[in-house]
């Protein structure tokens, strides 16, 4: 019988793994992406390198910096206790070291207080995909003890942002998730997809009408980047609007517009 060491599923997720920029993804996640690479690649260095590649376009292009959640927490913790406003500043510092809600910041005044106008106050929320989203909570219309459930395939970044939940006084709770296979089964007011499928469909192109279909939510905010990382343009808007057209024409939900200079965001109505 094959000693353990010699499986080449753990020893890819082992090497995956220990990679710094990946040793904080859920093994179950790299198992699974690495499972379907090395039954498609020629060795096990071409099926890491594979793995590597398809968590970079997942999540690890985002993480553009060293992330140091021992001193954010700490940040955050001395600005909480200076009240709210500081609370907001150092919120808007930590959300810079992420790439998707970097990108957001200048229209974070904005975006949420009108997308979600509608709806408000929003009694419970489910932030797929979240990244560091959960920290412009101080922005959400929010109902009084509104629950807030966040989750990402980082056990380290979810271990952070529970902590930013606790700090904050919300109800709620974050946690590894793998939503491409196991989306999350709490029903929700509102689940936010923010930027979500454009990476989950990397791994799989049916990814993005599945999770909206699985998402137990009255109402699911989806946002597409207008502009690729290097900041181009390239006919974003257009294309990203038409892939979401066409999922939503299968299901036939109603959906609200908005385009932000950086963002283009749809309040799709789940209830019908």
């Amino acid at each position: 019988m094959p000693q353990l060491d010699d499986d080449p599923l753990d020893r890819l997720v082992l090497a995956v793994r220990s990679s710094p920029k990946y040793g904080g993804v859920s093994a179950d996640f790299v198992r699974r992406i690495g499972a379907a690479e090395l039954s498609k690649r020629r060795s096990l260095k071409e099926a890491v390198k594979a793995t590597k590649n398809k968590l970079h376009q997942v999540g690890g292009a985002y993480l553009d910096a060293a992330q140091d959640y021992p001193c954010w927490l700490a940040t955050l913790r001395e600005a909480a206790a200076q009240g709210d406003s500081s609370l907001r500043d150092a919120c808007r510092a930590v959300m810079a070291h992420h790439a998707s809600t970097r990108e957001r910041l200048p229209i974070l005044e904005t975006f949420f207080a009108e997308t979600l106008a509608g709806i408000a106050p929003v009694r419970s929320v489910l932030d797929v995909a979240c990244g560091l989203n959960p920290l412009a909570l101080p922005w959400m219309p929010l109902a009084p003890g509104a629950t807030y459930l966040a989750c990402d395939i980082y056990q380290d970044m979810m271990d952070f942002v529970g902590a930013f939940l606790a700090l904050a006084g919300a109800d709620g709770r974050a946690f590894v998730c793998d939503v491409v296979h196991e989306p999350p089964a709490e029903r929700v007011h509102l689940a936010l997809i923010l930027k979500t499928i454009p990476c989950l469909e990397q791994v799989d192109k049916s990814a993005g009408l599945r999770l909206l279909d699985a998402v137990r939510a009255d109402y699911a905010l989806v946002s597409f980047p207008a502009r690729s990382l290097g900041g181009r343009d390239k006919g974003m808007i257009a294309h990203y609007e038409a892939r979401l057209r066409a999922l939503l024409a299968e299901r036939r939900w109603p959906a609200q517009r908005f385009e932000f200079e950086t963002e283009l965001a749809f309040l799709v109505d789940k209830r019908g």
